[in-house]
């Protein structure tokens, strides 16, 4: 990329509006309209990270770390320069074609019935929950024909992953899940891989705009636990999709005075709890009181309510939890 490209690129994305795409919120104003806040590139407790809209510049006085907005970019998510351009790009033209790829999948879910009965199955039957989570369904093979003719070309669809090199949807039979800059597909079928994301990063702890407001706050492994969770009533649920947390999502859990209860799955191999052992020291570390919420063994959240379990006996295990 040339430098014109490189400079052209930083003129589109200001550094402080990436920034607070990320969490990131000034503590105070200085002079020159510069701000100071807390550092997002480690776990800071007083405001060291200096930004100057102008400049377009950082600098935090406390890790001695600064630069533009694609050192930020290479620093906040532990990656090279290649693939920091390649983020901010991606950030940069995403966000309208997520939204439209949403609402399409969104439109498919009553359409489908084989998508409602999974939805039923795991225990999502409430229309609020739905709507919360803007849950939708990828049947498969409609999509890129639909962004298509909203103008997308294919080029921009294959490089945001939402089609395959071949042409394809990506997302074929999976009940899908937005998330901020990211989708998360569920398959139906067990014979393909349970799991897909696009390319890049999941983003920070889900729902976390709601549940830091919090003085306690749950955090699970997966979607369907933060769906069972919340519709049980514990709106004060997040989710890390994943027992390894990023960057991102462990700062946020670090980011003021809160109690997390950490309810990963209590699968039978232990990689669940021992997960969130770990979890525990590293947030005590950082002076997170934390508790260990123990559900019985080879359930999750999910399983918990589906199996006929209450939000009285969640409460309960939540009182118990050490």
């Amino acid at each position: 990329m040339s430098r014109q490209a490189l400079d052209e690129l930083k003129q589109q994305i200001p550094l402080r509006d990436y920034l607070q795409a990320h969490d990131w919120r000034p503590a105070r104003t200085l002079s020159r309209g510069r701000f100071m806040g807390l550092c997002p590139l480690h776990v800071d407790h007083k405001a060291s990270f200096l930004v100057d809209p102008f400049k377009n510049l950082f600098y935090c006085y406390g890790c001695g770390r600064g630069g533009d907005v694609i050192r930020f970019a290479e620093l906040y998510h532990q990656v090279k320069f290649p693939q920091a351009l390649a983020l901010l790009r991606q950030w940069l033209g995403l966000p309208p074609l997520l939204r439209e790829t949403t609402e399409f999948y969104r439109m498919q879910l009553q359409r489908h019935e084989e998508a409602v009965a999974y939805l039923y199955e795991r225990g999502i039957r409430s229309s609020e929950l739905i709507e919360h989570m803007r849950i939708g369904y990828a049947p498969g093979g409609c999509l890129r024909a639909w962004l298509t003719q909203l103008g997308y070309s294919l080029q921009t669809l294959c490089e945001s992953g939402l089609v395959t090199a071949a042409g394809y949807d990506s997302y074929m039979r999976r009940i899908i899940f937005p998330l901020e800059e990211n989708l998360y597909g569920r398959s139906l079928s067990t014979s393909a891989p349970p799991h897909r994301f696009l390319p890049g990063t999941k983003g920070g702890l889900y729902a976390w705009d709601q549940a830091r407001q919090y003085p306690e706050v749950i955090l699970v492994e997966g979607l369907f636990d933060y769906a069972a969770l919340w519709q049980a009533g514990f709106h004060n649920v997040t989710c890390s999709m994943g027992t390894n947390l990023n960057a991102r999502q462990f700062r946020q859990l670090c980011d003021g005075l809160r109690t997390v209860y950490i309810a990963f799955d209590a699968d039978s191999h232990g990689s669940g709890q021992q997960a969130a052992q770990s979890l525990v020291c590293r947030l005590t570390q950082e002076g997170v009181k934390v508790r260990t919420v123990v559900l019985p063994e080879g359930r999750d959240p999910n399983s918990f309510f589906v199996r006929d379990s209450d939000g009285n006996q969640f409460q309960c295990l939540l009182e118990a939890a050490r």
